[in-house]
């Protein structure tokens, strides 16, 4: 298996993200060079608006059994510290981190299989879909003349 350091961003690593398929997956900012080597291979990459090029490592929720026709599920993949402790938060983008994966192909289909993470810096993870206006400040100026 191989290891990348890089710069996380949209991470979901222990709950996946389901606005489609449900897939564990995160966007890894790594060296120019790194890019070039997994593009040239057919590896996906992601262009990202303000950040840079990253590799693209994800892992499908569910899987089909070829043997059985069965639904199987896999486990997400594995979050640690960077003390290699189990890790249980939400990892924001810009964190520094290390991803492990796997490559696999199937016929004319390569990916790289998200196995694990280390978090070696953590950013916060922050949700915009819940504004509580807390990072606003008073101002001057408009009042619409209700008072509290």
């Amino acid at each position: 298996m191989a290891v990348l350091e890089g710069t996380a961003y949209w991470a979901s690593v222990l709950a996946p993200n389901t606005k489609f398929e449900p897939t564990y997956s995160v966007n890894l900012i790594v060296d120019r060079e790194i890019i070039e080597d997994y593009k040239q291979r057919g590896f996906r990459i992601k262009e990202m608006e303000d950040v840079g090029t990253a590799l693209v490592i994800k892992r499908k929720v569910n899987w089909i059994d070829k043997k059985t026709g069965q639904t199987r599920t896999r486990p997400a993949p594995k979050l640690f510290d960077k003390s290699k402790q189990p890790l249980d938060c939400q990892v924001g983008n810009g964190s520094r981190v290390k991803v492990q994966f796997r490559e696999w192909e199937s016929g004319e289909w390569k990916g790289l299989d998200f196995q694990a993470m280390q978090v070696l810096d953590l950013v916060e993870y922050s949700s915009t879909s819940s504004p509580d206006g807390a990072e606003f400040e008073a101002e001057e100026g408009f009042d619409d003349g209700n008072e509290l």
